[in-house]
């Protein structure tokens, strides 16, 4: 039987995630591990460990937020600490990209959800994220194949939103938000509704909101997992401020925030705009990495008789 130990972990910080990785090897009890990664002029990358890894398990932690740019050097990180002598290589990447698109929607797409999964996985032994933006997939299990855990925000999105909003009324801003705004609303104890929203394109959508009569002495608190080019918040917050509510607030797990996403929705009328800290950002109030360390002790503390199986894509991925 194999049991790994976090004490014995080493962890090392994707570039920017510096101050992640020196809290999670705190709570982990392990060391920090210092690794160089830069671009040569031709815009290829150089990644150096700088230390001993053989009989060590490696932890590589960084959000992976803008992918096309962090993937290649992550792979090379992860194969190097393999070559010298890291018995597993495991991920912590509180957010996980590439998950939007997890079936062929029109005849020749890209299912990238799974095809993404399966580069990680050929790489990493475990995954850890928080809040992945999952659709039709039921877990991660459905398209990698090595453990992946999936740790929930919601509690401590309650808690900040209990703090520090009187009265507050939760809005989903769509009908795929329901799964994230129903428990934090339960957890708030706060009433709930989510918004209608079609989407016309990449960066356009329109939206429509319910009733909201019996809402109007509480607080709106716009809550989704994900903020990316923020022009259905920007939407939803100009509407309640020209409907009469008082400013709202705008909380996401993930902020992403594309372009002049985070000025666009304090202009619209926000009040404060929150997001966990799983992309550095200066909205960044609520922290999750006493959540994100337990999965990775988790994970480290494995036996290897309880994670001998790999699972297997699930049809739904691939499906026309």
């Amino acid at each position: 039987m194999i049991v790994h130990s976090a004490e014995n972990s080493l962890i090392a910080a994707l570039p920017g995630s510096e101050r992640l990785g020196t809290d999670l090897a705190e709570r982990l009890g392990g060391r920090r591990q210092l690794v160089e990664m830069r671009r040569f002029p031709d815009g290829e990358s150089y990644v150096r460990i700088n230390g001993q890894l053989r009989d060590t398990p490696l932890v590589i932690v960084g959000p992976l937020d803008r992918p096309d740019e962090k993937l290649l050097p992550l792979l090379l990180l992860a194969a190097t600490a393999r070559e010298l002598g890291a018995t597993e290589v495991g991920l912590v990447a509180p957010y996980l990209a590439y998950l939007r698109q997890d079936r062929r929607f029109r005849p020749g797409e890209a299912v990238s959800a799974v095809h993404f999964a399966r580069l990680l996985s050929d790489r990493f032994d475990w995954v850890v994220t928080i809040e992945p933006h999952l659709h039709r997939l039921r877990n991660l299990g459905d398209i990698y194949q090595v453990p992946a855990r999936a740790v929930s925000a919601g509690r401590l999105i309650a808690a900040w939103i209990r703090a520090n909003v009187q009265r507050p009324v939760i809005i989903g801003p769509d009908e795929e938000s329901r799964q994230w705004v129903e428990p934090v609303a339960a957890a708030a104890d706060a009433p709930f509704i989510v918004v209608r929203k079609c989407r016309v394109g990449d960066f356009h959508v329109e939206v429509s909101l319910p009733d909201l009569a019996a809402f109007r002495d509480r607080t709106p608190v716009v809550l989704d997992d994900i903020i990316s080019t923020g022009g259905t918040v920007e939407q939803i917050v100009r509407m309640l401020v020209g409907a009469g509510f008082p400013a709202p607030a705008s909380i996401a797990v993930h902020g992403i925030f594309a372009g002049d996403a985070y000025e666009r929705i304090v202009n619209a009328g926000a009040k404060v705009i929150v997001t966990c800290n799983t992309i550095p950002h200066v909205s960044n109030a609520i922290d999750v990495t006493a959540h994100l360390a337990a999965a990775a002790r988790a994970m480290l503390e494995r036996t290897a008789e309880g994670w001998n199986e790999r699972a297997s894509p699930s049809a739904i991925a691939v499906e026309q």
